[in-house]
């Protein structure tokens, strides 16, 4: 790669990571795992645009090449184990609403197909069309993983307001 090619791509990871990471944080619902998810997926990105040398929507392959690495990272059997260190004397501050807290409690229980769905739908404010696209399904797929996440957010919230 030649060293505009470079700085342009130096550029993108500076400039996306924090867009990347506050998808990430939706998708895992973890500080902690969404820093790992942007740091696999923009080291994929960096090794496909170099091995490629010329990728013509980055953002795009970015998006996508993260969401895939949640889907994938969750089908495997030891990611279902949940290490633990020593349990803190105090509890963290808590600067989150009780609604954001809440939301992402009810993604939390999504599997993670319909979680990509919603957050490609409604916070990186995908079409569906793009969504389908980008997650290689039919957008009666999108359409329908839409709508049972939708409703099962909405009896997280009924539930917590009862």
């Amino acid at each position: 790669m030649t060293g505009g090619a470079e700085a342009s791509l130096h550029a993108f990871v500076e400039g996306r990571r924090t867009a990347l990471f506050r998808s990430a944080y939706l998708l895992c619902g973890n500080p902690d795992e969404a820093e790992d998810l942007v740091q696999t997926t923009l080291v994929k990105v960096v090794l496909g645009a170099r091995r490629h040398r010329r990728l013509d929507n980055l953002d795009a392959y970015a998006r996508k090449t993260l969401v895939n690495t949640f889907i994938a990272a969750r089908r495997r059997f030891w990611r279902r184990e949940q290490a633990y260190g020593e349990v803190p004397d105090v509890p963290g501050r808590s600067v989150d609403s009780d609604t954001g807290v809440m939301v992402r409690a009810a993604l939390a229980r999504l599997g993670p197909k319909q979680r990509a769905v919603l957050v490609l739908r409604y916070w990186e404010d995908l079409s569906v069309a793009d969504t389908a696209a980008l997650l290689g399904m039919r957008e009666s797929t999108v359409k329908s993983h839409t709508a049972r996440g939708l409703a099962a957010l909405r009896a997280v919230v009924r539930e917590e307001h009862v």
